[in-house]
């Protein structure tokens, strides 16, 4: 009888704790999920399935830290479509963003109801692990945050600062109506005040979870976005990916990171992550208030959209994204900085958006469109790609990817190939010239504002708990992925 399910050889593992340079020639074992054995020349004889890395590169799988299944598509279909792109470009772990009010389900109410029914939507349809981090909406959800830790293992939460008097498409004259909150409740700087000692307060009481509970913030402000929109729309000369840019000028998201910083500073909230900072101005706001607040550990995240396009290479309005996709010089800068080691994790912010829900009545008008495109098939051969050619270590690209959303998420058993952590790593040949096309993509989204570009990287294997789910081009099997409570 075999006493090795799987045998994965002669491949190069990529270690996100192990020194720059060539990896190891390793072979992988697995049982029951789990890996057994990381080490050379490992006994084939004995094992029930064995497979022929080729030499490849085997990476941790990627635990995507930003995605949102659900939000323009019915949730389980999504979960099903979704996981299979996720799949496809490396991820065996999403950590999907879900709250209350328009889009998701369409309906307010308490977590208590609400977020059982998201749990049974997404129930056996993902092809990858998933978890889902929330956003407390109103003065209930607050309350309701020591339940969601104890009960369903949600260890991270989310703010979106622009919410109170910015849509999410543009600006919105029926917030109200948009977040379904009740009418006496406003979504502003006191309520995220009021989310950060809720978080803070389920942190001590609840002190087992305490390292692992978190919150994040999408960094806009409502008031300077609504002005520059009413700025640049009545200006008329700009057009496209460039006139949204300007309308949500990066001077908004550096300070939007400036008062969530401080609140948290005021609050005594040790834990906050910067979400998706997509330009210089972002970055470096993030940067100061770290060192203006040392006892605040900041971990400040990037998308890789926002590291490999720009408003003049995106494939259109279809890359419409909030925040925006800026210019190349933004572009440039989240590189220096990721290469500095002053970005914690690098992510997809997938957001499945199909053709006939993204563009208006007037497809070259970018206001009408809607924000949010997807990319989880992209995030780990991108990184590889663009990264090793600007000098980004192959370790390094682990830790973005793996290691460190990982950790700081409660995710304990993902993030390392290493005995005693879940079997999840993907095979990437990373000597192959590809275009990106959508028609390729197992999302359901039609194009992608990454149409044309040319890849040297590409994912070949996908490997959930050791169950082979990407092989040959193709997604194998049926959904196994599982709901991962976190933080203990």
């Amino acid at each position: 009888m075999a006493t090795t399910e799987l045998l994965v050889r002669n491949v190069r593992v990529v270690r996100p704790d192990g020194p720059d340079g060539e990896p190891e020639l390793l072979d992988i074992a697995v049982n029951d999920g789990t890996i057994t054995r990381v080490a050379p020349d490992l006994p084939a004889d004995d094992a029930a399935r064995v497979i022929d890395g080729r030499g490849l590169l085997a990476f941790p799988g990627v635990v995507d830290a930003h995605q949102h299944w659900g939000i323009y598509n019915e949730l389980s279909t999504d979960t099903r479509t979704e996981s299979r792109a996720s799949a496809q470009g490396g991820v065996t772990t999403s950590l999907t963003y879900m709250r209350t009010g328009q889009y998701y389900l369409n309906k307010g109410g308490p977590y208590r109801d609400f977020f059982p029914e998201v749990l049974s939507k997404s129930a056996g349809n993902a092809y990858v692990d998933y978890a889902f981090h929330l956003a407390p909406m109103s003065a209930q959800h607050i309350e309701e945050i020591p339940y969601l830790v104890e009960e369903h293992g949600v260890t991270s939460f989310k703010i979106f600062m622009f919410y109170g008097s910015h849509g999410l498409h543009g600006r919105s004259t029926s917030q109200s109506d948009f977040l379904m909150i009740p009418p006496d409740e406003r979504y502003d700087i006191a309520h995220f005040e009021f989310v950060m000692r809720g978080v803070q307060k389920a942190r001590e009481v609840l002190t087992e979870y305490a390292p692992h509970l978190s919150l994040s913030l999408h960094c806009e402000t409502a008031e300077i976005m609504t002005a520059y929109t009413k700025m640049v729309e009545q200006d008329g000369s700009l057009t496209g990916l460039r006139a949204y840019s300007a309308s949500r000028p990066p001077h908004s998201e550096g300070l939007a990171v400036t008062i969530a910083s401080y609140l948290a500073h005021e609050t005594g909230l040790p834990n906050i992550n910067l979400l998706h900072l997509s330009s210089e101005k972002a970055l470096s706001a993030a940067l100061t208030m770290a060192s203006a607040f040392p006892h605040i550990d900041f971990r400040r995240e990037v998308t890789i959209g926002h590291l490999l396009a720009d408003v003049d290479t995106a494939s259109g309005i279809g890359g419409k994204v909030n925040p925006p996709l800026r210019e190349r010089e933004d572009v440039e800068a989240l590189w220096r900085h990721v290469l500095a080691g002053e970005v914690d994790w690098v992510v997809s912010d997938h957001a499945c958006c199909r053709d006939e829900l993204k563009f208006g009545s007037d497809r070259e008008d970018v206001f009408l469109a809607k924000s949010g495109f997807g990319g989880a098939e992209y995030l780990l051969p991108g990184l590889v790609g663009e990264g090793t050619k600007r000098g980004l270590s192959l370790q390094k690209i682990a830790a973005l990817l793996s290691w460190n959303p990982a950790q700081r998420y409660g995710l304990l058993r993902k993030g390392k190939i290493a005995e005693g952590f879940d079997a999840d790593f993907a095979l990437v040949d990373p000597d192959v010239q590809w275009t990106v096309r959508a028609a390729d993509s197992e999302s359901t989204q039609e194009y992608t504002p990454f149409e044309g570009f040319a890849m040297t990287a590409r994912v070949t294997d996908t490997f959930v708990r050791g169950n082979h789910v990407y092989a040959d081009g193709k997604i194998q099997g049926e959904p196994q992925g599982q709901f991962l409570k976190r933080g203990r």
